[in-house]
């Protein structure tokens, strides 16, 4: 029964269709891969997903409030906490077999392979 409870609380973490706060990333690329990266320091892995709808890339989470203390009293207060998500419109077209995500010092890399067409082609007719 217990851990029917952690798998529902988990569920109830994962509610990201409330209101959320962005996420900032840089999308390049090299002569090989589109690469994706973000400073998501303070964050798990477990409390990342990742996703590929058609040609968009889809990163939800949620960065958890380390004081949850109610008792503060602000003067300045920038950090987001809570829910976040970023949908990137990836530019190139890319091999969905080959999409690699690691995080490392804080900041999550996403490389995925492109796949390149050929742009010029010689086309031979048949007699």
């Amino acid at each position: 029964m217990a851990k029917k409870n952690e798998e529902n609380k988990i569920e109830e973490k994962k509610n990201w269709d409330g209101p959320n706060g962005q996420l900032v990333v840089d999308v390049y690329e090299t002569e090989k891969e589109l690469i994706i990266q973000s400073a998501i320091a303070g964050i798990k892995t477990e409390q990342i997903d990742i996703s590929l709808e058609n040609d968009i890339l889809i990163i939800k989470g949620e960065r958890d409030n380390p004081t949850k203390d109610k008792g503060q009293r602000y003067f300045l207060k920038e950090c987001y906490w809570g829910p976040f998500s970023k949908e990137i419109i990836l530019p190139r077209e890319i091999d969905t077999s080959r999409i690699d995500a690691k995080v490392k010092e804080g900041i999550l890399t996403v490389r995925m392979q492109k796949i390149e067409r050929a742009k010029n082609k010689k086309i031979s007719i048949e007699e």
